[in-house]
């Protein structure tokens, strides 16, 4: 191969390389929660999403806090992480940035119903035991 060959091989991958840098990045992130039951409020991050099933954008991959909240169920708070497919990497990401690429990150919760909801006497037990046993602690 001839120096002035060899020449134009490197120039264009070099100005391969520099209109994929430039380019706009096609992938696409989103991340899915869902829950069972469904309908419960999500918050992602402390930035309230709507009720499951709900789909949302995001930039940043790592460790989300979420927090789910549905009438006659148990609170949930967790955390749940958004982890890179391998073409997220640098180096391969200069190679699909062009590509129209698609990572959807589904996460799916399950929901306990609460006492109340499910043996409201046992419940109505619970809370006057508990007072009883306030009183008891705090009395003279």
């Amino acid at each position: 191969m001839s120096c002035e060959r060899f020449s134009r091989a490197i120039g264009a991958i070099a100005l391969t390389l520099a209109a994929l840098t430039l380019a706009p990045g096609c992938v696409r992130r989103t991340i899915e929660v869902t829950s069972e039951p469904s309908g419960a409020m999500v918050w992602l991050n402390d930035e309230q999403l709507g009720r499951t099933p709900v789909q949302t954008d995001f930039k940043f991959y790592g460790t989300y806090d979420v927090r789910l909240s549905l009438d006659g169920y148990e609170p949930l708070s967790t955390s749940a992480e958004a982890v890179a497919p391998l073409y997220e990497y640098p180096g391969p990401d200069l190679l699909v940035a062009a590509l129209p690429l698609h990572n959807r990150i589904a996460w799916h919760f399950e929901l306990k119903p609460t006492l109340e909801s499910t043996d409201k006497p046992a419940a109505e037990r619970a809370i006057i035991d508990r007072g009883r046993a306030l009183r008891a602690s705090v009395a003279p």
